[in-house]
């Protein structure tokens, strides 16, 4: 699967087919001159991603199986961490991003114009963990147990931050005075904060949740956000509305074939194990294993199909983590959702 550096919005190349012996030859035993052979063109979009994750297998199983291909696609995914994912849709260099809805919110209330087309991930994608031989006790008030902890999590502006900052809320605690943070632009130094001991929790996603559980860095999560938070617009495909508008079609054939690779990592774990190896070659098979019993359990995964439960919950864990700020630009579900390029629904 291709990964490369950020490449134009759509570059069109066209494949033409030579006829053997030219077009104008007849066609043997007729008088009729050669049918001209059909052409085909493929269109490659560049599509920006915050972090490689796992939860976006179905992105990459679109590409491996070659369902982008099949509707015209060449689809290249880049990796851009501190918001740089977003950066370069809005400045022209992608086709869109892979990220929460409300990070098109944020850009929105800025000027921009930006719309979510289909979702990915649906739950909170992050778990919270200790240091090993720190973790809560039983029945322990969460609450309690984090006030004056110092917690590892994502760079301020960015969804795990956010869900970070709306359970300290909904704890009763102040991120600025009750809890100390170490907001990392770049997830993947996590580990090596709470390795160091400069954290006593992390906030984390798989596979780096797997990992850190594997080498001893931490235990089973002492809390799920996937499931407090039930259905979350965490990780949908944000575009330009101009795109949506001006090129409907390409639209719609990156769309259809997304859904086909999220309706196959939702029915095949097998599958998604083999492809999580691909993606992910460090990985443990055990640790694979693992990750995706917990993914599938806390059905990380619901469809294309953008639900108003889902995405306003996206926006109001923005609000209330300081993420997102709309009141003097409203953002709604209406807004910043457009479900007509998807064709299955919940």
């Amino acid at each position: 699967m291709k990964k490369t550096s950020l490449l134009a919005l759509a570059t069109v190349s066209a494949l033409t087919l030579a006829a053997c012996g030219g077009a104008a030859d007849a066609d043997p035993g007729t008088d009729e001159p050669a049918a001209e052979p059909a052409s085909t063109e493929t269109t490659t979009i560049t599509l920006a991603e915050p972090v490689h994750g796992v939860g976006y297998l179905p992105l990459y199983a679109a590409q491996a199986e070659g369902f982008f291909a099949e509707e015209g696609l060449e689809v290249e995914v880049t990796t851009l961490t501190g918001g740089g994912h977003v950066n370069a849709t809005l400045a022209g260099e992608a086709f869109g991003f892979i990220g929460g809805p409300e990070s098109g919110a944020v850009a929105n209330v800025k000027g921009a114009d930006l719309v979510t087309i289909a979702n990915v991930v649906n739950r909170g994608n992050v778990y919270m963990v200790a240091a090993e031989g720190t973790e809560p006790a039983e029945g322990e008030d969460i609450g309690d147990y984090l006030t004056g902890k110092t917690i590892a999590g994502g760079r301020y502006g960015g969804t795990p931050n956010a869900i970070l900052r709306h359970i300290l809320a909904l704890e009763g605690l102040d991120p600025e005075s009750d809890v100390t943070l170490i907001e990392v632009e770049d997830s993947s130094a996590i580990p090596s904060v709470i390795a160091q001991g400069q954290a006593d929790v992390a906030v984390v996603a798989e596979p780096q949740l797997g990992l850190g559980m594997a080498e001893g860095l931490w235990g089973e999560p002492f809390l799920n956000p996937l499931q407090l938070l039930g259905p979350y617009a965490y990780s949908s495909i944000v575009v330009p509305r101009e795109t949506v508008e001006n090129d409907p079609d390409l639209v719609q054939a990156f769309v259809t074939a997304l859904e086909q690779g999220q309706e196959l990592i939702e029915s095949d774990p097998e599958y998604a194990a083999e492809l999580t190896a691909a993606e992910f070659p460090t990985m443990d098979p055990e640790v694979i294993d693992s990750t995706l019993a917990r993914a599938y359990a806390d059905e990380l995964w619901g469809g294309t199909h953008l639900t108003e439960e889902a995405v306003e919950t996206a926006l109001e864990v923005a609000r209330s983590g300081n993420i997102l700020d709309d009141s003097e630009t409203p953002q709604s579900f209406d807004q910043i959702a457009d479900n007509q390029f998807v064709s299955s629904a919940p």
